[in-house]
């Protein structure tokens, strides 16, 4: 464990500076945004990097031989450099830019998936994933006549490896699994997750899309055969994601959409398609937003992920405690290992009756099942309170969460 003494301190007023957004009011009350699970505010950075591009260089990509076209290539290309950094992959080829974690997922289902799976065979996903990465497997398995395994959890919202130990087989082709519980903040053990499929034959894709903006990514060390995660977690625009594959994976797999990028020659009666990324990458992609992705990372990379980290941690374990002092409250996911959100009931009350009252106070949290209802029904609940805390949180306004669940619970009692 850290020491709070070796802990050195952000300056979190600084950071705060950099977002406009928290200088609004709602309802005549200042901002507290607890809903960074969804998605994340955008620092200053990032919005003048979307207005340069429409302001001083805004062109098609990759195939202009003008001015602002090689302009704009370099800075998209310019990300897929980054990202290729941040999560540590052997080759920028492997970076496949997508629409968010959800289009990633489907096109390994789409492709991988449909050129690899067949009747009798299993596939494995837990109990804590998002809908996201459980719809494109059901869909798959009906098509192809193949068996969805689940790995069970236990009260705190912790995988039980012996059960999944169970589930493998020689049948199972496919494991995915969430890094991290977008419900619960459960930290899922990958690496050994990835080893076990590895010694039956399978290959596995991590779930990275709550992952990526809390812990440190190294797809190498992890041995993952696919990883996906989202810009808009990671403090970037929405509708920009990366896919990142094994190359040998990406190269065999099928093409998934046709269209303009992905194709080298086209004739009538055959087509060469484009190498890797580009294969995967069909039609104009979403320049701006792919290129304020850069600027995004860079803004993270500048403050450091363990200082982020250490900051959220803070705040985990100061809500928790603050948290449990309320009477009648019950966290939903005490895992040992977490990310800085916290899910929570309170008896008799409805969440989204909570969440309501709260906007009032202009406290942001996210109420329902997080596109988690298989998760939520194995909790026999139809949802929690969840509050979720990024770089620019501060203990303040979880004082301010505190207070308000307490004039909230008065209300409805």
């Amino acid at each position: 464990m850290i020491q709070p003494a070796t802990i050195q301190r952000l300056d979190i007023n600084a950071i705060r500076r950099q977002f406009p957004i928290l200088n609004r009011e709602v309802k005549d009350k200042p901002l507290v945004y607890f809903d960074n699970a969804a998605t994340t505010q955008k620092p200053q950075v990032v919005i003048d990097a979307l207005v340069n591009y429409y302001s001083e260089y805004n062109a098609n990509i990759h195939r202009g031989i003008h001015t602002l076209a090689e302009e704009a290539t370099a800075a998209f290309e310019a990300t897929r450099d980054t990202v290729q950094q941040f999560i540590n992959a052997a080759t920028r080829e492997q970076i496949i830019f997508t629409k968010g974690t959800t289009e990633g997922i489907n096109l390994v289902a789409q492709t991988w998936g449909r050129q690899n799976i067949k009747a009798g065979d299993e596939i494995i996903i837990s109990t804590m994933e998002h809908h996201s990465n459980i719809v494109p497997w059901h869909i798959l398995c009906e098509e192809k006549g193949a068996l969805l395994k689940v790995i069970p959890i236990n009260e705190r919202g912790e995988l039980l490896l012996d059960e999944f130990q169970k589930l493998l087989s020689n049948k199972t082709r496919l494991v995915s699994i969430v890094h991290v519980s977008n419900a619960l903040g459960t930290i899922n053990p990958v690496k050994k997750i990835i080893d076990e499929a590895h010694s039956v034959g399978a290959i596995v894709l991590v779930d990275g899309a709550q992952s990526s903006v809390h812990i440190d990514i190294d797809v190498q060390d992890m041995d993952c055969d696919f990883f996906a995660f989202s810009s808009h977690k990671l403090y970037g625009p929405t509708g920009v994601g990366v896919l990142y594959g094994k190359q040998d994976l990406l190269e065999a797999m099928p093409v998934y959409q046709g269209g303009g990028e992905m194709i080298k020659e086209v004739y009538f009666d055959k087509i060469i398609y484009n190498d890797l990324p580009y294969k995967f990458e069909a039609g104009t992609p979403n320049i701006a937003d792919t290129i304020a992705f850069k600027a995004a990372l860079d803004f993270m990379s500048q403050i450091g992920k363990e200082k982020i980290r250490n900051h959220e941690n803070e705040l985990l374990a100061y809500a928790t405690t603050e948290l449990e002092q309320i009477p009648g409250l019950k966290i939903i996911g005490k895992a040992q290992e977490k990310v800085s959100l916290v899910s929570f009931i309170i008896d008799k009350l409805h969440p989204q009756d909570l969440g309501i009252l709260l906007d009032n106070e202009a406290i942001a949290v996210r109420t329902g099942h997080h596109c988690a209802q298989p998760l939520m029904n194995c909790f026999g609940i139809p949802g929690t309170v969840r509050a979720s805390f990024a770089v620019y949180n501060t203990k303040e306004e979880i004082d301010a969460l505190i207070n308000g669940l307490h004039k909230s619970i008065k209300m409805l009692s």
